[in-house]
């Protein structure tokens, strides 16, 4: 267990458009939730794991099988700003949110993204997960964040267009992952400003802390199992991997 008190967040909405009631979609018997939260419990670095939401189906669900779990606002505008919520109202140092769609998360990705900002410097508010890109048409999906960085590790630019361009070199693409780690002052920083003009164009909610001056430290993670479930077929693709894993 970790010095730093750490606690996995994961935002669950039910009014997903492309896929309504997504959290509670099943796979092996239970909800997706469930096993997103069971993932994240066998992170090494996580003390406590906790769902947020702002839907009673899901709030009842988490009930019955006995998960922890956080009833907020419904007006947030993303993932993070739920979780900022969640902060000002739980004890703890370093807040994961995991996303609530990722059902195979590696909990090693958890470790490392806590265990970075944990070693980093003050200054750092924010670790964010990267991997290389697995598939080349993945490259120019536009539902596919595109990331680039500074020498030093901390992002330089997010797209979801294919960056950077290879006019004079050879380049290697980066995913971004939603997979990020909080100071309690980070998430103050997130919800205290407003989304710039670059966060609102790309719909990448990192831009929050770049365009307002602060850095995000990036960090490689393993990203096999980062699968997540949009649509029906991407739920069909999890439940058989599942199943031939058991």
């Amino acid at each position: 267990m970790s010095e730093a008190r750490t606690i996995a967040v994961i935002p669950c909405r039910y009014g997903a458009v492309r896929f309504p009631g997504k959290p509670l979609a099943d796979i092996a018997g239970k909800p997706m939730l469930w096993h997103v939260y069971q993932q994240s419990l066998k992170a090494d670095s996580i003390d406590d794991a906790i769902i947020a939401t702002d839907d009673d189906r899901i709030r009842k669900a988490c009930d019955v099988l006995g998960l922890n779990v956080m009833m907020t606002r419904n007006d947030h505008v993303s993932g993070t700003d739920r979780v900022a919520e969640c902060a000002e109202r739980l004890e703890g140092d370093i807040f994961v949110n995991v996303q609530g769609d990722e059902p195979m998360i590696d909990p090693r990705a958890i470790d490392l993204v806590a265990a970075s900002l944990a070693a980093a410097s003050d200054d750092i508010l924010v670790t964010n997960g990267y991997a290389a890109f697995d598939s080349a048409s993945d490259v120019i999906d536009t539902n596919v964040v595109k990331v680039i960085m500074r020498i030093d590790g901390r992002a330089l630019a997010y797209s979801r267009m294919p960056i950077p361009f290879p006019k004079g070199a050879k380049v290697s693409f980066l995913r971004q992952l939603g997979l990020y780690a909080f100071r309690r002052a980070g998430l103050r920083h997130f919800s205290t400003h407003r989304p710039g003009p670059i966060e609102q164009a790309e719909g990448v909610e990192m831009f929050r802390f770049l365009e307002h001056g602060a850095d995000v430290l990036m960090v490689e993670t393993p990203s096999d199992g980062a699968i997540p479930v949009d649509t029906l077929s991407d739920l069909e693709r999890v439940r058989a991997m599942m199943q031939a894993a058991s």
